[in-house]
């Protein structure tokens, strides 16, 4: 098992900055793959970001060159720094993490990843 902890959610004016993090405990990090998913209230979860245990990178169309997600497999952290934040980006964030075969076809499939954390909660005002 593995289990995920999330934290940096918070209140941010457009325009501002926040760094969600992501600890991981219970098993060896460094194979598997994580991504970040996000759910604002009354649509369905999505992808955000994601990356392979040989930090390779994806980010969905609507954070890309906004965002960026690394790995620091000595501290068992995975991190997504968000910058120039919208409204629209307000959601809950979700940490994920799986072994999953063929990951560069799949990272986008929340369904792909099994451990997920709590999530923290991500609010932009306007």
């Amino acid at each position: 098992q593995v289990q995920l902890v999330e934290s940096g959610g918070g209140l941010v004016q457009a325009g501002g900055s926040l760094r969600l993090s992501c600890a991981a405990s219970g098993r060896t990090f460094s194979p598997f793959a994580m991504a970040w998913f996000r759910q604002a209230p009354g649509k369905e979860r999505e992808f955000v970001a994601a990356i392979s245990t040989s930090r390779t990178t994806y980010y969905a169309d609507s954070v890309k060159g906004r965002s960026t997600i690394s790995r620091d497999n000595a501290k068992n952290t995975v991190n997504l720094q968000m910058n120039s934040l919208k409204p629209e980006n307000t959601a809950v964030y979700y940490c994920a993490a799986g072994v999953i075969f063929a990951w560069d076809s799949y990272y986008y499939e929340g369904g792909k990843y099994a451990y997920w954390g709590q999530g923290t909660q991500v609010t932009v005002s306007s």
